[in-house]
């Protein structure tokens, strides 16, 4: 089999965080196993977009030319990348000199779709006690309950996630009018675009891999409980989205797990952790608790407005996006088109 060329897309939409910009460009520049290229896509934002061509040699910079936000960006990038595997990478992430190494080396099973590793939170000030490590997805991170060695998933998580090229000429890009948009909490839009994937071709793997490692920086304002209110309330508006394009079997699959199994042991163990004489057990509890009610607080609004939308507009609007699914697609289980790369 002949060696997988990859790709690298980071997203960017403030000049605030350009040091993590530069830093996360020069880890995948300085990686073992190097990227074919480096696209930096633009949210909109004129002004960094110059800064970033004149700052970044030797990356190809492009602005978005889908609507502002997180998942028009990675389309743009898509469309312009050029490897047999497209990587993701946030802006505010730094990648293990091994990372694109352990990536591609999923792909020597032709039957895996995806590749994904694990993130570790980069934390700016002191790591806040009372945040659960159940609770490190509402700063972007993995969380305690994923798989400790390479697994099949449903999704991974944005910041660390790669696929190949063909995927998005069959089932196109990630869904516009998912996902972050600047500073609003939203997500989902890869879980979104994974299901899709399965759906399409059943018998394909999407693999957790966490020895493919990254580091995203968590700022100050991330490890507030402010913030994690509001982002636990965002993900239920965003499950609600999902379940309603993917219908809840699939868009809730994973959480169910979750919510039935890892949540009560993270309870258990905060409460066992307050009876040894950590008091700050008890916060992480009581995080569990408050942040398992809040994201069906925002799960259970998001679907009360999908009902109301329905009912005065018919169904959800189709995603539009310049990675279009291929004219030639064939929902069901049909021979994934890399195959036929194989020896």
């Amino acid at each position: 089999m002949r060696s997988l060329s990859l790709s690298v897309i980071i997203c960017a939409y403030t000049e605030d965080r350009w040091d993590d910009l530069s830093a996360a460009v020069e880890s995948v520049g300085a990686q073992g196993t190097p990227a074919m290229e480096i696209v930096v896509v633009i949210d909109h934002n004129p002004a960094l977009a110059q800064r970033a061509r004149t700052a970044l040699p030797g990356v190809v910079v492009v602005e978005n030319c889908e609507a502002r936000g997180l998942s028009g960006a990675r389309n743009t990038g898509i469309a312009t990348a050029r490897g047999d595997v497209v990587a993701f990478l946030d802006d505010d992430a730094v990648a293990a000199p091994d990372w694109l190494r352990h990536l591609v080396a999923g792909y020597a099973d032709p039957l895996v779709s995806g590749v994904g590793g694990a993130i570790e939170p980069a934390w700016s000030a002191t790591r806040p006690r009372w945040l659960p490590a159940e609770f490190h997805w509402v700063v972007g991170c993995t969380y305690l309950g994923m798989p400790r060695h390479a697994s099949p998933v449903r999704n991974m998580i944005g910041a660390n996630m790669s696929f190949r090229r063909e995927v998005f000429a069959v089932v196109g890009g990630f869904r516009s009018g998912m996902g972050r948009l600047g500073t609003r909490p939203l997500g989902c839009e890869e879980t979104e675009l994974c299901i899709r994937v399965r759906k399409q071709w059943p018998r394909t793997t999407l693999l957790y891999e966490p020895r493919a490692q990254v580091r995203h920086r968590v700022p100050t304002h991330r490890a507030r409980w402010a913030y994690f209110r509001a982002r636990c309330y965002a993900e239920g508006l965003s499950k609600a989205q999902v379940a309603e394009f993917v219908g809840a079997k699939d868009g809730l699959a994973s959480e169910r797990l979750y919510t039935f199994s890892t949540l009560p042991r993270g309870v258990v163990r905060g409460l066992a952790d307050t009876m040894k004489g950590d008091l700050t057990g008890l916060g992480r509890a009581g995080a569990i608790v408050t942040g398992l009610a809040v994201t069906s607080a925002g799960y259970a609004a998001g679907k009360a407005s999908h009902r109301l939308a329905r009912r005065k507009h018919g169904t959800p609007s189709q995603f539009t996006s310049l990675v279009q699914p291929s004219e030639t697609r064939v929902d069901g289980d049909v021979g994934a088109p890399w195959l036929s790369d194989q020896a």
